[in-house]
């Protein structure tokens, strides 16, 4: 959740080990929850990751994340968000998003 604002913004199965320290996601939880925008500082050309509602720096986008799973890191800042345990979704108002949690026979199969 955006520490701020406390909108969902990723969830942790959509976390991965990209190797640079930072919490990595492939995907937000809902496209329109996080937004865009050019970052030409520091030198570099990036895409800053904010959230749409509280307007928070989240950190970056890039382009080489997981190809199977879409191709994009969204590098973010821990600093700016509030993990949420997964027993706690539902009684702190996010328990539209628990199915994003269930897994299916298959997958359990596939991860095995």
């Amino acid at each position: 959740m955006d520490i701020v604002s406390e909108e969902p913004l990723f969830a942790s199965v959509d976390k991965y080990d990209s190797r640079t320290g930072w919490p990595s996601f492939t995907r937000p939880l809902e496209s329109g929850h996080v937004v865009g925008r050019p970052d030409t500082s520091h030198g570099m050309v990036r895409v800053e990751v904010r959230s749409a509602q509280g307007d928070s720096h989240l950190g970056h986008l890039f382009p080489d994340g997981p190809s199977d799973r879409g191709g994009l890191r969204y590098c973010i800042n821990s600093a700016s968000l509030r993990f949420v345990p997964l027993e706690d979704v539902e009684q702190e108002g996010y328990g539209q998003f628990l199915s994003v949690f269930e897994t299916t026979e298959e997958d359990a199969a596939e991860s095995r």
